[in-house]
């Protein structure tokens, strides 16, 4: 036999049957053109270098902590402290947890949703009536008797009094019939993988500038320690052009050009502090600490720039967490193209109500005071003036946008690549050839002092061969720094270690 409810529960398994059909465009990774090889990584460029060198293809990848292979335990101690304290890292771990709940938040709607309501109501009716009569004015306060509106009339008021008590449950479903929670879910999960790789880009990004700040620090300390001893040697030259105008063999012009050599080079010195105040300080903000309790001895850089492992250009797509970002918000686009898609069709909402109502608490719950209702509700848009067709373009268009993005992010992750690349072969080669102008200033120096010293020369010389000197030491020292920061920032352009597949499940 039929009934009402049976009728519904058909509908109901219908609906459910119909669940699997899903609208809109199947999501497909955009292809993206790869060299086949890093143009500024052939062996011929390499040969005649020294320092950095590409690492040997045992061991395609760099590895977790890629700081450790700078070998520096003041840097691994700092890098350690990143994780824990950076603010921008805990911001964005946080906004990855707000995505991961905003996934939970649409696959709820998977699911019916049932709600209660209980009551107790007690009520009081006024009732008003004619015995007989054509017209009657009625009280104005309770209990009072209406005045005649006409011969043989009258009228009476009284009031009643009633009790409810209600126990309702409410239950209602919306089955996915078009896939529009499906590719919201989907949308979502996506969305958070995005958050996911923005967390992690934003970990080797901090990560990496605090190795840059940390070795630019490094560099301005030695190149205190190149002018402390400038100070020194100019401070010796002085006490020998005076002690040589004493003697009669200079002139007091020497002595006034070694003293503003001297106050030349300390004033120099001192302006060094301005720089390394300031690296300490950006240092202490990348660890969460405030900069006034924060403070690193000073220690020369002595750091050489390690072997790098690069594997194959292709590889760089699954590494760069930026690029998985934009690739994660590629298919978030293209899933809210369906769930546009969807409002083309109807919604069916499955309702069913049951609870107990009575107008006595001692029958309230019994099997007579029992109620029910169940039925399906189909709603369609007929007319929105074009706005469907509407949301979905917009949609269409951006998800082209983020394609756009995604190629865009490619092009530029090579970019740095070969950049850094050609930064450190080229590098290589210029500190090999400073180094020997620095030998070759520091010979000059030599020989300008023994002349001068003999009386052949003017103490002009001495100070052209310091000023050469001190120059070449200065440039020496940013050559490394260059060298190293490029070293980091190719560990960065090439993802740090990270790769995609580290993206959650959800």
């Amino acid at each position: 036999m039929s009934t009402p409810l049976h009728r519904t529960l058909h509908w109901l398994f219908a609906a459910t049957a119909l669940c699997g059909c899903t609208v809109g465009p199947s999501y497909r990774k955009p292809s993206v053109d790869t060299p086949q090889a890093y143009r500024e990584l052939t062996p011929a460029d390499y040969s005649s270098t020294d320092g950095w060198k590409v690492a040997q293809p045992l061991d395609d990848r760099i590895h977790g902590k890629w700081w450790e292979m700078f070998n520096d335990t003041q840097l691994n101690a700092l890098e350690e402290q990143v994780e824990i304290s950076n603010q921008n890292i805990a911001a964005a771990f946080a906004g990855f947890q707000e995505a991961r709940a905003v996934v939970r938040q649409a696959q709820s709607q998977y699911f019916p949703t049932l709600t209660t309501s209980p009551s107790i109501t007690r009520s009081r009716t006024p009732t008003n009536f004619l015995r007989t009569g054509t017209a009657s004015t009625l009280p104005t306060t309770p209990g009072a008797t209406g005045t005649t509106g006409g011969t043989g009339t009258s009228s009476t008021s009284s009031a009643t009094f009633s009790n409810s008590f209600l126990f309702p449950f409410d239950a209602s479903w919306t089955p996915d019939l078009w896939g529009k929670v499906r590719n919201t879910v989907r949308g979502n999960k996506a969305a958070a993988q995005a958050s996911a790789a923005e967390l992690e880009n934003t970990r080797l990004t901090q990560q990496a500038e605090l190795a840059v700040d940390y070795y630019s620090l490094r560099a301005q300390d030695s190149l205190k320690q190149i002018l402390d001893a400038t100070v020194a040697a100019d401070q010796k030259s002085l006490d020998l052009t005076k002690a040589l105008f004493e003697t009669g063999i200079d002139n007091d012009e020497a002595v006034a050009q070694a003293d503003v050599q001297l106050k030349t080079a300390q004033a120099q010195d001192t302006n060094l502090g301005i720089a390394r105040a300031q690296f300490e300080h950006a240092i202490a903000l990348l660890l969460g600490k405030p900069a006034s309790t924060f403070k690193l001895p000073a220690e020369p850089l002595t750091v050489q720039a390690p072997a790098i492992p690069l594997g194959v250009p292709s590889q760089l797509l699954e590494r760069r967490p930026d690029v998985a970002q934009d690739e994660r918000l590629m298919a978030q686009a293209n899933a809210q193209i369906g769930v546009a898609k969807a409002a083309y069709f109807p919604t069916l909402t499955l309702n069913a109500g049951a609870g107990f109502e009575s107008s006595s608490f001692s029958d309230w719950l019994t099997w007579p005071s029992r109620f029910w209702s169940v039925g399906p509700t189909i709603a369609e848009t007929l007319f929105d003036a074009g706005l469907r067709k509407a949301t979905v373009e917009q949609f269409q268009a951006n998800y082209n946008q983020t394609v756009a993005t995604y190629r865009q992010t490619v092009l530029t992750a090579f970019q740095q690549v070969e950049d850094n690349l050609a930064s450190l072969r080229i590098l290589s080669q210029e500190i090999e050839q400073q180094d020997a102008a620095v030998a070759a200033a520091q010979k000059f120096l030599d020989i300008a002092t023994d002349r001068y010293k003999l009386g052949l020369d003017p103490y002009l010389d001495v100070i052209t061969a310091q000023t050469t000197l001190l120059t070449n030491q200065q440039t020496a020292v940013q050559l490394r720094l260059q060298q190293v920061t490029a070293s980091v920032q190719l560990i960065e352009a090439l993802g740090g270690g990270w790769d995609a597949t580290d993206l959650p499940s959800l």
